[in-house]
Order: structure tokens, then sequence, then C-alpha cells
């Protein structure tokens, strides 16, 4: 059964569908940064290989574990370093620390008491564990996972899910996310987008519900 929240009715939207990494999560790549300039490759080379679709979409669909994909990440990099460097950059990447961003839980937490709130990400089968680690484990009401529903943005089915999760139809969803085609893909179901470069262009969005 859907949340009941009190509705803002001078609000365009009635649920809020947000994305978590790079809007609320962020990873500290100082590590695998170090690692990739010690064994002479590019910044950036070993995310670059471990996010290409190849790679990345059977782990995001949950069809291979955390450790299948280093196993792959290290396979892509095996011509350009020596095989234990591979392994070593593929694990610096998927241990990456990460933090949550205060200012916009804060802001998430705060509308979640006004409509219902939704994440919807392209996440990993470590995704709850990942979010009680950042203490976020009830900050949504709903947490979409590619991982668990089989299927990854921008695929248009995702963002029904996630319409039909927070219990209002997909034009009055706001979506918020950092990747362009995702926001292109909501935006083309009919639903509010809004392209997040950092806390301002979220308290922009949700002005109208915080300040009512």
């Amino acid at each position: 059964m859907p949340v009941t929240h009190n509705r803002i009715c001078r609000s365009p939207y009635d649920a809020v569908l947000c994305d978590l990494d790079n809007v609320i999560r962020f990873y500290d790549l100082t590590r695998l940064a170090e690692l990739e300039h010690a064994a002479g490759l590019p910044p950036g080379t070993t995310a670059a290989l471990a996010y290409g679709p190849e790679i990345d979409l059977p782990l995001l669909l949950g069809k291979i574990t955390q450790e299948e994909w280093v196993d792959a990440v290290a396979l892509g990099l095996a011509d350009r370093v020596p095989e234990g460097t591979a392994r070593e950059l593929g694990a610096a990447l998927a241990r990456a620390p990460f933090r949550a961003d205060p200012v916009v839980v804060s802001l998430l937490r705060r509308v979640r008491a006004r409509l219902p709130l939704v994440l919807v990400t392209n996440a990993t089968l470590e995704l709850e564990d990942d979010l009680s680690t950042l203490g976020l484990a009830d900050l949504a009401d709903h947490v979409v996972s590619s991982a668990r529903v089989g299927v990854a943005k921008p695929d248009r089915e995702i963002y029904e899910i996630a319409a039909e999760r927070a219990g209002v139809p997909v034009h009055r969803c706001l979506f918020v996310d950092d990747q362009l085609q995702n926001i292109e893909a909501a935006m083309a179901l009919g639903m509010t987008g809004v392209h997040y470069r950092g806390p301002e262009d979220l308290r922009e969005a949700l002005a109208v519900v915080l300040e009512a």
C-alpha cells in the first residue's frame, strides 16, 4: 500500500523520484587514482572500462556479483597492466569509500514529510547494505533498484515501476538525476525532470513544496 502523505495543492507534482549516485551518494576515488598513476594509466581508465555497458549492465541487472564484476574489470585491463595490478584496480573501484551529502539528505527528508519519496537507482545487489552503512535505510518510502527489478535507467519500465510504488500517475512525478539521458527518458513519459548538478538544483525544484 502507498504511504499516505499530506499533499500540497499548489505543487505541480505529487511524488519525488530521486537518483542515488552523484546526487545523494558520492565516492572517494583517491586510492584508485593513486593506483592508476602508479600503473602509468590515464586518470579514469578503470572507471571508463568498468562502467561500459558490456561490463556494468550485468551487475546493474543483478546478473553477476560485485566480485564477478571485479573479475571482468581485471580481465579488461589485462592487456595494459599486470594481472595483479588489474585486479587491484578493479577492487579499488568496487570498494571505494562513499559518503552521503548531508544537504541533499536534509532536503529529501523534509520533502518526504509532505510527498512520497522513491529512490530510483541503477545499483548492485549490495544497495541495501550500502544504504544501511550510510544511515539512509529509512530515507525513502520505496527504493527501486535496477538489480532487484531487472531493468535499468533509461528503460521506461523502471520509471513506471517507481511511479506505481509512489502511488501517483507518471505525469505527477518529479524526477531528479545527474544523467541527461535518464532525465530525458523520464520526461518522455510526462514526468517533470531536474538535471542535478548541485544541491541548489534540488532546492529550487523542491521550493514549491518546502516553502508552501
